[in-house]
């Protein structure tokens, strides 16, 4: 009896249709062979093969079923820590070209009211503008752009915190303590912007030029920490205006 079984009794059904028999038949070895490879070539076998990613996290589970058989036996002293390192490598290997390198954002996102005023500009756009104002000879909102530009500045680097009822000289004397060389400029720099920005006095290039200058300086400086026995230091010589 089981000798008489066939081939298309042993295939699935949707095997045995798509072959075109309704009947028990029985192909020679090459002929079933070849309707094997017809079948399991269709679309519906294809898709549920396992891709490569299925595949080594199969193999990175078999790896731990490994070790926690292998510690249960008395495998050999630091074999189990080679393997768990091995296996965390090849978890960043595969995320790191799964995923891309990561990227970080060492800058911190600082944007709202920077004195009296919303913005949600940049140190480098508040800095732009106030270059591009210059240039065109507007050196009132030259100034109030480079001394905001500063103040933005010092914040997207976490050194100062400008509030929402922060002013210019109170920025000015706060920006002094980690930047002591500069102390007499930020003071002359927060006169300077009170003056165009409130009382209405006219901007010049010089004015502008000072600010900017001190934006600069401030921009590339590394914060120190103050000494109050010793003093700020000598200033670059940016004088208050009067």
């Amino acid at each position: 009896m089981i000798a008489s079984l066939t081939l298309a009794s042993l295939l699935p059904d949707t095997l045995a249709r798509s072959v075109g028999f309704d009947v028990p038949v029985d192909p020679t070895a090459p002929e079933g062979r070849e309707w094997l490879r017809e079948e399991l070539a269709k679309q519906e076998y294809q898709a549920a093969r396992p891709t490569w990613f299925d595949q080594l996290a199969k193999w990175i589970q078999d790896r731990i079923g490994d070790l926690l058989g292998s510690s249960t036996t008395g495998g050999p002293p630091g074999f189990g820590a080679v393997i768990v390192f091995a296996l965390v490598l090849a978890a960043i290997v595969v995320a790191f070209f799964v995923f891309g390198r990561p990227r970080i954002n060492r800058k911190s996102a600082v944007s709202g009211a920077l004195f009296g005023e919303d913005d949600f500009r940049d140190a480098a756009g508040i800095r732009a503008a106030a270059e591009s104002a210059a240039a065109r000879g507007e050196y009132e909102l030259a100034i109030t752009e480079a001394f905001r530009a500063i103040a933005r500045g010092l914040a997207e680097r976490t050194i100062l915190t400008v509030n929402p009822g922060s002013t210019a000289r109170d920025f000015s004397e706060r920006a002094g303590v980690p930047f002591p060389q500069f102390a007499g400029e930020f003071a002359a720099a927060a006169v300077i912007f009170d003056e165009v920005r409130y009382l209405g006095r006219p901007g010049t290039a010089e004015h502008y030029e000072q600010v900017a200058t001190l934006e600069r300086l401030a921009r590339q400086a590394k914060p120190a920490t103050f000494d109050e026995s010793s003093g700020p230091s000598a200033s670059a010589g940016l004088a208050v205006p009067t």
